[in-house]
């Protein structure tokens, strides 16, 4: 059943996962001026390039809605990671040291780590396909013994 809460828990889950791929897309292949504003990307062998990588993949399965729980929660530690490392030597607060954004993924990644990724998704199609069909009391597939 489409729902307000199913629509926007979808409009956010997309969202942030496209937001989350461009950043893949900077620093893997230079795109939005890459990582300097003139189009350089990172060693895929560094931390900024494994960081990359699960900002491209991990935003494309986000907008698809599949694998959520464990994705969010593998991008909830990079981004609490990367704001340890990158934001939090700067000092003060996440306003002054320029972090609010990686906490803010943060706390959405959390949110989707607990929540999933709602019923308009990839996972949920593939859990109800799986799930037994309890209106006919049976599963939907036909057992192979009774053949």
């Amino acid at each position: 059943m489409l729902t307000p809460a199913s629509v926007i828990h979808a409009v956010l889950r997309v969202g942030v996962g496209l937001l989350f791929f461009e950043h893949g897309l900077q620093k893997l292949f230079g795109f939005f001026g890459g990582i300097d504003k003139a189009g350089a990307t990172v060693h895929l062998n560094s931390l900024m390039g494994v960081a990359g990588v699960l900002e491209l993949v991990g935003g494309a399965l986000l907008v698809l809605g599949l694998l959520t729980r464990a994705l969010a929660f593998v991008l909830t530690l990079e981004m609490l990671t990367a704001f340890a490392m990158a934001h939090l030597p700067r000092g003060g607060w996440p306003v002054q040291n320029g972090g609010e954004l990686p906490l803010l993924y943060a706390v959405i990644f959390a949110f989707l780590t607990v929540t999933g990724a709602g019923p308009l998704s990839l996972d949920s199609a593939l859990h109800r396909r799986r799930r037994p069909d309890l209106r006919g009391g049976g599963p939907r597939h036909r057992d192979w013994r009774a053949a």
